[in-house]
């Protein structure tokens, strides 16, 4: 996936006060910037510039054009001069989409020994965007502000991760998530309120019985499984036991054609995302764990256990990363090693981790799986590269849904793992593995995450933001005091709103 066939539109906030010949220079002004934008080679988004809005027609009539077309995914508004606020309230009232309110002005300095009343009254960009500002404040409007110079790189740069944002966002409202049988029995952190999550987050669960994929299953042909397994070949390293000729090489292509079937059918439902059970397998003669690796790596999400939300997240965190440096994945927090200031956490899953977060070349392994009650599977085996990435899940909290991120620094393993037949990652969660998993349980976190090599926290802010959900981030800046005072505040916060509304 790329984002050529997206844009985020430009409008320029003026009026007439200052006549015709001060809107046409405003106009050539944005005009300027928005080449300069797109020309600077840092924004993955094409800004398309859709002129000076100069009444409250013209703002209304551009945002519902706005909220009407398909490729748009959101709208930069910049204020040249004083625009009165009020001529905002009919477009603001209805747009549905990100917004980001870039606080700049066309001219980087002071001009000292020219400037005069003619430039004051028209580069008025501190006094009319506050004016804008106001109105969007005061309709309690969730938007990005952006403050610079438009030339300057880190202004760029902060325009680019919402861009990125509102990408997902748009990827987002029309989600489908394949779920192939339920939620795992028992389990209560991995479900929640599919309906309110469907309005909130643009988030579509539909529930499949597991013999639908076997009937996909049992049309791929032997020719097609052929094609697969060479492909696996020429990617991974084969472990004996699975190469051709030996005893688990016939579970290799078990694989292989529940990858091909997994494959047609999310594509005939338009899924982006789904979840397996292992409880839940009739039919299947392994667990699909490498089909599930491997669909990961192409942009699905993916989610054990029933676990839907995680899976939306997932794909949700792969749209943003795209052209960026960093895999993701989903992840379990498994076992942990104390060790004083170097404790950590050993994460892994059965079988489904993407191979994107190694470098790596994966061994492709058969072993036996002591759960599901299925032939030996399949799988992928490798560990994760060192480096600093996120750690993102969201939660059901009952009145609202909670995104947690905790930041954290992967490690290489202190020895060889010979008989630990999955990936993992090792990772301390900052600030340290008291603070860091404290603070995850505190708030509710899942065993469960989607993990970011590319992203930062600015990502999940915006996102947070976009979606009106609630954001809680544990870094080397948290501590349990602070943070569990924090809890406490948007509890309240968010049981007076559900009150208000």
């Amino acid at each position: 996936m790329e984002f050529k066939n997206q844009e985020v539109w430009f409008v320029t906030g003026a009026q007439l006060l200052y006549g015709g010949d001060a809107v046409i220079t405003v106009n050539a002004h944005s005009e300027e910037i928005v080449k300069g934008l797109n020309e600077a080679g840092t924004l993955p988004i094409k800004v398309v510039y859709k002129g000076t809005a100069n009444s409250s027609p013209e703002v209304e009539k551009v945002f519902k054009e706005a909220n009407n077309a398909p490729e748009c995914v959101g709208i930069i508004t910049w204020m040249h001069t004083f625009s009165p606020a009020k001529m905002w309230i009919k477009g603001l009232q209805n747009f549905n989409k990100p917004l980001l309110h870039l606080h700049t002005q066309f001219n980087q300095e002071i001009p000292w020994s020219e400037i005069d009343m003619d430039f004051m009254n028209l580069n008025q960009s501190a006094h009319g965007d506050r004016e804008f500002g106001h109105m969007v404040s005061r309709m309690r409007k969730n938007r990005k502000v952006v403050v610079g110079h438009w030339t300057d790189a880190n202004v760029q740069e902060r325009i680019a991760v919402w861009m990125r944002v509102s990408a997902a966002w748009a990827d987002a409202q029309d989600m489908v998530i394949v779920r192939f049988g339920d939620n795992m029995n028992n389990v209560a952190v991995t479900d929640g309120d599919r309906l309110e999550a469907e309005m909130r987050l643009g988030y579509h669960v539909d529930y499949y019985a597991i013999g639908d994929l076997v009937a996909y299953q049992d049309k791929v042909t032997e020719v097609e499984v052929d094609a697969l397994v060479d492909e696996y070949e020429q990617l991974y390293i084969f472990a004996d036991n699975c190469k051709k000729g030996a005893k688990d090489h016939s579970q290799v292509r078990e694989a292989a054609r529940i990858e091909i079937a997994l494959r047609r059918f999310l594509k005939d439902k338009n899924a982006k995302a789904f979840t397996s059970n292992f409880d839940d397998l009739h039919g299947l003669n392994q667990l699909p764990g490498l089909a599930s690796q491997r669909l990961m790596q192409e942009g699905y999400g993916f989610g054990a256990e029933g676990d839907w939300k995680t899976a939306a997240l997932l794909r949700t965190i792969w749209v943003m990363s795209q052209g960026l440096k960093g895999g993701c994945s989903f992840l379990e927090d498994y076992t942990y090693h104390f060790k004083g200031e170097k404790s950590a956490i050993l994460q892994s899953h059965m079988l489904e981790v993407s191979p994107m977060i190694t470098s790596q070349k994966p061994r492709l392994e058969v072993h036996p799986l002591g759960i599901g009650g299925k032939a030996d599977p399949a799988r992928l085996v490798f560990t994760a590269d060192p480096g600093t990435g996120y750690a993102a899940t969201i939660v059901d909290m009952g009145n609202r849904f909670r995104m947690i991120v905790n930041k954290v620094d992967v490690l290489e393993p202190e020895a060889a793992l010979p008989k630990l037949p999955v990936a993992s990652a090792l990772w301390i969660p900052q600030p340290n593995l008291e603070i860091g998993a404290a603070a995850w349980i505190y708030a509710g976190g899942t065993h469960h995450s989607a993990f970011s090599y590319a992203l930062t926290n600015e990502y999940f802010e915006d996102y947070a933001d976009i979606a009106g959900i609630e954001l809680l981030t544990i870094d080397n800046n948290t501590t349990i005091c602070n943070f569990k005072f924090e809890l406490k505040v948007n509890e309240v916060y968010y049981m007076l709103n559900k009150a208000l509304q």
